[in-house]
């Protein structure tokens, strides 16, 4: 399993890395954030949930920016669950038009900052104008060689798990696969995450400690982070804070230790 990046970062990023108490080779490649607390940010200030939403859009442009920043290979963050659509009607579509307002007011930074945009989830029951704007971001940056921003929306780790089980299932009935060729390799590529690195970090925030049908099959040997902070108050030195700690921890895989 790759730990470290492997692109190979200019000497601009590198003084970046540098000023900020950072080593690329300790770097994670891959970093997935459980972004948790916007609600309970805005009920400690009085304020409504959507307030919170609202602020913490401004923390994801800001991770996102030094994520680019300091040469971070892809970024995938948690925007909406598929439990999220318990949530009141309101609150659901306050959240669908705030993220249809990112999609549009971000495409001119994801193309200038060469990011390459994806998602992850099930694309039923988000609003057309929502797909529409997520596929026109994911063609226009499609080339890009930068950071791939990959946001999970609509998404959760056990129905992924049971659509890669159903395709398996498909090319086992139509004698393209085998059972017994079946492996982690056959399971990989039929997620949604096929060709992505695994994360090697997942940063949660607002101090809850589960993961929440979150990548599960991917994340299995992540180091897990946890701040107390609420994703609205999330900002670069806390994710410098972050990434030092991930440096300082001895990634074994199950192997023992080298002596």
């Amino acid at each position: 399993m790759t730990t470290t990046l492997e692109r190979t970062l200019d000497a601009a990023t590198l003084g970046r890395l540098a000023d900020a108490g950072l080593e690329a080779s300790r770097l994670p490649r891959h970093v997935a954030v459980i972004m948790d607390g916007n609600g309970r940010w805005a009920n400690e200030r009085g304020l409504p949930r959507h307030e919170g939403h609202l602020r913490g859009v401004q923390s994801v442009r800001t991770t996102v920016e030094e994520c680019c920043r300091l040469g971070i290979e892809q970024l995938t963050l948690y925007c909406l669950s598929s439990e999220n659509w318990k949530r009141p009607q309101a609150e659901l579509d306050f959240l669908m038009a705030l993220l249809h307002r990112y999609l549009l007011d971000e495409r001119t930074e994801i193309l200038e900052q060469n990011i390459r945009f994806t998602t992850i989830g099930r694309r039923t029951g988000l609003p057309p104008e929502v797909l529409h704007e997520i596929d026109e971001n994911a063609r226009l940056s499609a080339d890009n060689t930068g950071l791939t921003l990959c946001l999970a929306i609509n998404y959760g780790a056990r129905g992924e798990i049971v659509d890669a089980v159903r395709a398996i299932a498909e090319r086992v009935r139509e004698g393209s696969l085998q059972p017994e060729d079946i492996d982690e390799h056959i399971i990989d590529e039929s997620l949604y995450t096929a060709g992505m690195p695994d994360p090697d970090l997942l940063v949660r925030t607002a101090g809850e400690l589960r993961v929440s049908n979150y990548l599960l099959w991917q994340i299995s040997y992540a180091e897990i982070w946890v701040t107390e902070r609420c994703w609205p108050d999330f900002d670069k030195a806390t994710l410098h804070q972050a990434l030092k700690d991930y440096g300082r921890r001895v990634r074994r895989f199950g192997a023992l230790p080298e002596t």
